[in-house]
C-alpha cells in the first residue's frame, strides 16, 4: 500500500475518537491533513465541532473543508488533539518538527485533555534520533545559540551536525517567525535529558522532543496488501 493510503487509515481510525461538540486540536503535516480531510467530510454531513489548528496551512485547509475553527485564546482547554510524528517510540515519546510547526503543535497538544498520534508504522522507533531533530530558535544572536545548541547536544552524549533548515536558498521561517536548526544526531539515547539541556540555552524558542504528551499513537503498516491499524498506549 502507499504512503497516503496508510495515512488515511490511521486518520480514518482516529477519527472514531471524535465526538460531537468536541474541541479539537488539528496538527500539521501530511498524516494530520489526512485527518482534516476525512473531519471536512464529516461536517459537510452535519456533525459539529471546535477546531484549533497547529499552523497557517491548516487553518487554510480546515476553512475550505467548513471546520468551525476557534483560537486557543477563545477556546484554551481542549478535549482532544490528533497530530501526526515523525517518530515515535514505545513509551510514546515523539519526535515532531518536520513541518515547521513544533511550537504551536507542542503549546495546542499541551492545552488538550489528550493527544493522540496518527502515524504510518514505519515512524515507530526503538530509539528516537534517526529523523534530524528540529529545534526552533529566534533569528537574533543565531551563530551564538548555533554553537550552544552544539555544547549541549554534546553534553547530552549526542553527536553530529546542525543544519539551519533552508527552502530555496532562503531560512525556513515559522509562523512564529523562527527559524529552524536541524541535529542530524542519528540517535538520542537519553531524550528527556537531551530536552532539557536545550531548555538551558537562550534562543532556544521550543525543541522536536515532545516528552510525556502523547497517551495514544495509531500506527498504520501494509501488511498483505491491507492497511492494519494498532495502538500504542490508550485510546480511553
Amino acid at each position: 500500500m502507499s504512503g497516503p493510503d496508510l495515512r488515511r487509515a490511521a486518520a480514518a481510525r482516529a477519527l472514531e475518537l471524535v465526538q460531537p461538540g468536541m474541541k479539537l486540536g488539528l496538527g500539521t503535516g501530511s498524516t494530520a491533513a489526512a485527518f482534516v480531510d476525512l473531519l471536512g467530510a464529516k461536517v459537510r454531513d452535519g456533525f459539529d465541532i471546535v477546531g484549533v489548528p497547529t499552523s497557517e496551512a491548516t487553518r487554510i485547509q480546515a476553512e475550505g473543508l467548513g471546520i468551525r475553527l476557534a483560537t486557543l485564546d477563545e477556546q484554551p482547554q481542549l478535549d482532544l488533539t490528533i497530530d501526526g510524528a515523525d517518530e515515535v517510540d514505545d513509551q510514546l515519546r515523539l519526535i515532531k518538527g518536520g513541518g515547521a510547526a513544533l511550537l504551536r503543535e507542542k503549546i495546542v497538544a499541551c492545552a488538550s485533555r489528550r493527544m493522540v498520534v496518527i502515524a504510518d508504522a514505519a515512524k515507530h522507533v526503538g530509539t528516537l534520533g534517526a529523523f534530524p531533530l528540529p529545534i526552533e530558535v529566534n533569528p537574533f544572536g543565531l551563530a551564538a545559540t548555533r554553537l550552544a545548541v552544539e555544547a549541549a547536544l554534546s553534553a547530552s552524549g549526542c553527536e553530529g551536525p546542525v543544519v539551519l533548515r533552508e527552502k530555496d536558498g532562503r531560512p525556513v521561517m515559522t509562523d512564529g517567525g523562527h527559524m529552524i536548526l536541524d541535529a542530524r544526531l542519528g540517535r538520542i539515547p537519553d531524550p528527556e535529558r537531551l530536552g532539557a539541556a536545550l531548555w538551558s540555552v537562550p534562543g532556544v524558542v521550543e525543541h522536536g522532543l515532545f516528552l510525556g504528551i502523547a497517551s495514544a499513537a495509531i500506527l498504520a503498516a501494509d501488511i498483505g496488501g491491507k492497511a492494519e491499524v494498532t495502538v500504542l498506549g490508550s485510546l480511553a
